[in-house]
């Protein structure tokens, strides 16, 4: 894993890094609250040993050093801890005295410092103050030879005891400082750890990578889009509206030598949103003025009429099975240049009917009916009928879901219409994060502009359509998807 992909994970998870700093800051805060205070109180000992000469005085130093590290051990020991309890005015047992004495050598020095911490801050001065003097005592008792009147060392109080008025803990900003430290580390590590370990497609970049294939848009997540999946009314003023016109505006230039009239619109697995796509796709090049129609070729799982609100009795299928006429079943929508040929009834062999004859005879015919044919096929990897349709078509739309849809299952589904010869126009990230400064900017952008002239101008447009006029006439290939709209054919089949 390189630099910029660590970067990307970190950037892509902040949420991780600060939801673990946070709860490090929470945890350290309740412990400080929750900590007793605890108070210290010190004392310093210098050793030297009385009666050396300027001869030996340099032996006698690291003489001095090297015994004084004993003392360290000797200042919590039993024997001097049980002599401390035994003073009335400590209350403390022998054991309670060594846990609140530790005791350090100065480095290359003879001085010995013992600090006592305790709770209690006049208790803490006690045991020092008790502590210095039993010290002192047992040192010489140790130190002195036998028979003999002084010993060789000896030890003075040269500083304290003294208890400082502030407790030495807690500490609560350096708790808080060291927390925010071990939080932002450990949460860089786990947002790390969740991109080597997170195999769904998170923007369009990993998208491209897996599938090997051009990225033509990035619908962003919209939390209306559950209830209003349509990108009409308020929702065709949304960012997931402009970027469906971004989509389309790529799929004109994709392959200007070749234009693709046929769309089949796939995805790997369910729940990727293609079907939604597919309508809103339908809807977006209908406003630009072309003839469009969209078919539900997903027999399994028909969503198209649901989606749009049209009877969904007759369709596909009984066109396929030659029960009714395609001019018998297709569906004007809305006030837009756009026919609907919903799915009909579910067929027990789905794959046959897509593949057949039939089909292949339904397809030429919409072809020269319509300017464009967007087909919304079933899931690539659950069945063949996706692939069957794709082969047929002019182009192939793949979609996948953001932060959803594993990398494996997009680069699966690529690989299966590659090996079949399709043409796969592209790929579409759907339901992505959203870029919050694009939003920002395609809102103020909105604010400012004046939109009475455009809508005036779109609506001569629709009543030139609806009239039949030249000026409903589609340009030719160099400019658009496909041929002139015969409108006198559009309205025999739509009635």
């Amino acid at each position: 894993m390189e630099l910029h992909n660590y970067l990307r994970a970190l950037r892509q998870r902040w949420w991780v890094v600060l939801a673990t700093v946070m709860v490090a800051l929470g945890v350290a805060g309740f412990l400080t609250v929750r900590a007793t205070p605890q108070y210290a109180s010190s004392v310093t000992f210098f050793v030297t040993s009385p009666g050396q000469g300027m001869s030996d005085a340099y032996q006698g130093g690291l003489f001095l050093q090297q015994r004084v590290k004993s003392y360290v051990d000797l200042l919590t020991s039993d024997r001097l801890a049980q002599t401390i309890a035994a003073e009335e005015r400590v209350g403390l047992t022998a054991d309670e005295v060594r846990s609140r004495v530790t005791a350090r050598v100065e480095a290359d020095t003879v001085l010995l410092s013992a600090t006592v911490v305790d709770s209690d801050q006049a208790r803490a001065l006690r045991l020092t103050e008790a502590l210095a003097a039993h010290f002192v005592k047992l040192v010489q008792t140790i130190e002195t030879p036998p028979g003999a009147k002084d010993a060789p060392i000896k030890i003075e109080v040269v500083g304290g005891p003294q208890a400082g008025t502030e407790p030495v803990s807690p500490r609560p900003m350096r708790n808080l400082v060291l927390a925010g430290l071990l939080g932002l580390v450990l949460g860089a590590g786990l947002a790390v750890l969740r991109g080597l370990t997170d195999t769904t497609v998170r923007d369009g970049e990993a998208l491209q990578e897996a599938t090997s294939v051009p990225l033509l848009g990035s619908i962003p997540y919209d939390g209306h889009a559950r209830s209003n999946p349509l990108i009409v009314g308020a929702a065709a003023q949304t960012a997931r509206a402009e970027a469906m016109r971004k989509l389309r505006t790529n799929l004109r230039f994709v392959d200007a030598q070749e234009p693709a009239r046929v769309i089949a619109v796939t995805s790997a697995v369910q729940a990727e949103g293609k079907s939604t796509l597919a309508c809103n796709l339908a809807i977006t090049l209908a406003e630009a003025g072309w003839q469009v129609l969209l078919v539900d070729a997903d027999l399994r799982r028909p969503r198209v009429a649901g989606y749009l609100g049209i009877p969904s009795g007759a369709g596909l299928t009984d066109v396929l099975i030659g029960e009714v006429a395609v001019e018998d079943v297709l569906q004007p929508w809305g006030d837009r240049s756009l026919l609907v040929l919903p799915g009909g009834s579910v067929p027990p062999n789905p794959s046959e009917l897509l593949g057949s004859k039939a089909m292949a005879d339904l397809l030429l015919s919409l072809r020269e009916l319509t300017d464009i044919v967007i087909i919304d096929t079933p899931p690539l990897l659950a069945f063949t009928d996706g692939v069957v349709v794709a082969v047929q078509a002019d182009g192939a739309l793949l979609v996948s879901r953001g932060g959803k849809t594993p990398r494996a299952q997009s680069a699966a589904a690529a690989r299966a219409l590659h090996s079949v010869s399709a043409r796969v126009l592209g790929c579409v990230l759907n339901m992505s994060k959203e870029n919050k400064i694009d939003v920002e900017q395609y809102r103020a952008y909105r604010r400012g502009a004046p939109t009475e002239n455009l809508l005036g101008t779109r609506d001569a447009a629709r009543d030139a359509a609806r009239n039949g006029s030249d000026s409903a006439r589609i340009p030719p290939n160099g400019t658009g998807f496909g041929l002139p709209v015969d409108t006198e054919e559009l309205s025999r089949v739509s009635r």
